[in-house]
């Protein structure tokens, strides 16, 4: 949900802002159509190695710490059952249950390691990440949200794709701001009100600067 969320308004954001810059500085519809197509796939193959990547060295790094773990338990049995116990405790436990339920976790060495995992780390050996998964779905999102503001460019060009696509972005950035709003429990306004900003300032940024570099380099 995290990487399709980011992935679509970072698609969005990032591909209006450059088709809307490229338009401001030359409005030829070519023009515009090829630097929104090479952003959307330079941008679609960067989001899906990057979160690729990020959740991988995730997944190694927290596989570390429960290989970690596991020698831990091999090695010094009693001290990680004090250990757990100690953590069993923290959390309300009288010392002879927490005792007890800690000595009934040690004797399965898997039970054990999950039991640590959770309790030490704050992760489940069983839900590590998956990063293929998560470059997919970030490629495939931010192609979504970067298709977006080109389509009026395939039909037509001028002031009227301009508006087009910023129509367009903005009805987008609508509806990613509700899912967001939605899924966090946040007021929808809230949510809403900072996607279509986020979504309309870079824009009319790029579009300012495309226009004066284009009347610069004219």
């Amino acid at each position: 949900m995290r990487a399709a969320v980011f992935g679509v308004s970072d698609g969005l954001v990032s591909n209006m802002g450059l088709i809307l810059g490229v338009a401001g500085a030359d409005p030829v519809p070519a023009a515009v159509r090829v630097a929104g197509v090479a952003g959307l796939v330079a941008g679609a193959i960067s989001m899906g190695a990057g979160e690729y990547n990020s959740m991988r060295v995730q997944t190694e790094l927290l596989q570390r710490e429960l290989d970690i773990e596991a020698r831990e338990l091999r090695r010094r049995p009693n001290v990680e059952t004090v250990e757990l116990a100690d953590l069993y405790e923290k959390r309300g436990l009288p010392p002879e249950g927490a005792r007890a339920l800690a000595e009934a976790v040690m004797k399965d060495p898997d039970v054990a390691l999950e039991a640590h995992a959770r309790e030490e780390l704050g992760v489940d050996p069983q839900e590590l990440g998956r990063p293929l998964g998560a470059a997919v779905s970030s490629f495939l999102s931010f192609s979504l949200g970067a298709t977006v503001p080109l389509v009026p460019w395939f039909f037509g060009g001028g002031t009227a794709a301009i508006w087009a696509s910023l129509g367009l972005g903005v009805v987008a950035a609508v509806v990613v701001g509700t899912v967001i709003g939605r899924s966090t429990d946040r007021p929808l306004w809230h949510s809403v009100g900072r996607q279509v900003l986020f979504t309309v300032v870079p824009a009319a940024i790029t579009y300012l600067i495309g226009q004066a570099l284009g009347v610069e380099l004219g």
